[in-house]
């Protein structure tokens, strides 16, 4: 009896992004192939890497014809997505829940058995992300034999998860736009938002980023990445369309190369223009980072034949007796240890800790989310400072207050916002970091939108409407006072704080703040709605503090020979305690990605 009905079946699994769907072709005996014919996954998570899910997973399906697949390290909601399709499609064909579960209960890949391996090499750099990577092809370039251990089953880090922004200064698609700008701007904007409340800024470092934004938006899109696979498949795949690989006269795939989209105003408080959005990028999105960290992947692995060790962590710094490092022991996902010893140095680039709850403690946000990946937890700060390394704790975080249920707080509404004693803190029109850096100041764990949902804003009305239909937690109530006692804060303090702000609206001018008359809102009833603000760590500060050369320095100022680290891992320095506008941690990261290496190897400056 055929174990199979003969055809072609479609199902469907719920990734990041929604419906993935998936066609299974059976044979009598066998799954034939397996293939993601619709998705909308993240470039650089879900698919577009060597190592993502939509690449891998389907072929593992059909060469161990088993659903009992592991799923990748960093990209697991699109790897389940994959599997269930698989599955869903197999149901489809007629088979049954006891078939179903023995395809998933079926052998599949064999774990890598735990052993301990010693490696040799030029430079190891820990962590591969926008730093991480730069870091490993500006070394590749120069001759070095280089390593790559990177924690997860993907590339990207942060910067996949993120908007996909660099910064610029008079780069010459400002120029397209009619746009006026220039590095002396850039570092004037930068140090007056970094001193607003605490000097915690480097002039020197800060100067050198501002001289050095063009030349690596320049750098990267220089850059030709090649893609693998047969130019059929590739080519028919409809979430290619940013990539346009075409075809050359040979009827291979063309190299990719990275473009900037062009130039947008992050907040229409921010002037002028200078933040750049990588292709399908704009506004307040997520996942469009991974069009920078792919086509660094591609080139780094595919065109210059670097190597990438996955799924392995870094653990601890290895010195020699004079105090200067000499490699690293990295511990692998499997079990087991790599110990690498590096001629030249060791390079962080190991990401923040945003998702370590101890370490983000101290700050008022305690009961945060975070965007960054589950193994931003600290690695290399740690690791650094057993051997010496200053690592700064930074009183704050890049922290922004964001509704779960409809959006708002991450774009240019400007109605009434509280922290959660019922306090107006902050000029509500002002960038979206700013608000959070007000809220976060004030000691609050959250905040609050008070709306009667008349504001011009879509993601208020819809926050409001689904508030007064009961389709969110958000509180409703009829009075100021009610709507206190449902928010947990106290009615008299939150009626005063409304009545001062009616009283500012009706004079037309924010004596409190300064908000600009025209987003002075009216908020009349007949019922009241407080709109949760949640806080969203994104992106941490301090670190390991730097010089401009990547050098890890000690607290006396001397830097640790051998060290070298770039990105969120080091970023002392260049932030006060708020984050100054998008684009700038991937830019830096690149920047000192490639001067950590620079430096390594003994080249001059970038």
């Amino acid at each position: 009896m055929a174990r199979f009905n003969e055809g072609c079946y479609e199902g469907q699994g719920r990734g990041y992004r929604g419906k993935v769907t998936v066609q299974v072709t059976l044979s009598a005996e066998r799954i034939e192939s397996v293939k993601v014919t619709e998705q909308n996954e993240i470039r650089g998570i879900g698919w577009g890497l060597n190592t993502s899910p939509v690449e891998t997973l389907p072929g593992l399906i059909v060469e161990y014809q088993s659903l009992n697949i592991p799923e990748v390290e960093g990209a697991e909601l699109t790897s389940k997505a994959i599997l269930d399709g698989a599955a869903a499609a197999i149901k489809a064909s007629g088979a049954g829940k006891e078939l179903i579960a023995e395809l998933k209960a079926a052998p599949g890949p064999v774990p890598p058995k735990a052993t301990d391996e010693e490696r040799t090499v030029d430079l190891l750099i820990c962590g591969a992300g926008a730093a991480g990577l730069a870091a490993a092809i500006e070394a590749k370039l120069s001759g070095a034999e280089v390593l790559i251990v990177e924690k997860q089953g993907i590339t990207g880090g942060s910067t996949a998860r993120s908007g996909g922004k660099i910064l610029g200064a008079g780069t010459k698609w400002q120029k397209r736009q009619g746009i006026y700008d220039s590095p002396d701007m850039v570092y004037d904007y930068l140090m007056e938002v970094g001193d607003r409340r605490g000097d915690f800024m480097s002039p020197v470092k800060t100067r050198y980023v501002a001289d050095h934004l063009n030349s690596t938006l320049d750098w990267l899109s220089s850059i030709q990445y090649s893609i693998k696979g047969d130019p059929e498949e590739v080519l028919a795949q409809p979430w290619q369309e940013l990539t346009r690989p075409g075809r050359n006269e040979d009827g291979s795939l063309k190299k990719g190369s990275y473009t900037v989209q062009d130039v947008e105003p992050i907040h229409v408080s921010l002037q002028p223009w200078r933040v750049h959005n990588s292709p399908g990028g704009g506004g307040q999105t997520n996942g469009e980072g991974g069009e920078i960290s792919v086509p660094l992947t591609l080139y780094y692995e595919n065109d210059l034949g670097g190597e990438i060790v996955y799924n392995t962590a870094l653990s601890e710094l290895l010195t020699d007796g004079s105090g200067a490092v000499t490699g690293a022991v990295c511990k692998k996902a499997a079990g087991g240890t790599l110990t690498v010893h590096a001629r030249k140095g060791v390079i962080l680039a190991t990401g923040g800790y945003g998702r370590n709850k101890e370490m983000c403690a101290r700050y008022p946000t305690a009961h945060y989310f975070s965007t960054a990946p589950h193994g931003n937890v600290g690695d290399g700060l740690v690791a650094a400072e057993k051997i010496g390394a200053r690592n700064f704790v930074h009183p704050g975080v890049q922290v922004v207050y964001t509704s779960l249920t409809c959006g708002i707080g991450i774009n240019d509404e400007s109605g009434l916002i509280v922290n959660e004693k019922g306090d107006r803190v902050v000029n509500e029109w002002t960038y979206q970091y700013t608000v959070g850096d007000a809220l976060a100041a004030s000691g609050s764990n959250c905040g609050w939108y008070i709306t009667s949902g008349k504001e011009p804003y879509p993601g208020v009305k819809l926050g409001y409407k689904m508030a007064v239909a009961g389709k969110s937690k958000d509180p409703v109530a009829g009075s100021i006072e009610g709507l206190a006692r449902k928010m947990g804060c106290d009615p008299e303090r939150l009626q005063k704080t409304f009545d001062r702000y009616c009283e500012l609206v009706e004079k037309g001018v924010d004596e409190d703040f300064g908000k600009p008359a025209e987003f002075l809102h009216p908020i009349e009833g007949p019922k009241y709605a407080a709109l949760r603000l949640h806080p969203c760590i994104t992106v941490t500060f301090g670190g390991l503090e730097i010089d401009v050369s990547a050098r890890v320095l000690r607290p006396d100022g001397s830097f640790i020979p051998g060290l070298f680290a770039a990105g969120e891992v080091a970023g002392t320095g260049f932030y006060g305690t708020e984050y100054p506008t998008c684009g700038t941690s991937i830019c830096g990261a690149m920047m000192f990605g490639r001067a950590a290496a620079r430096t390594a190897l003994g080249l001059e400056k970038i």
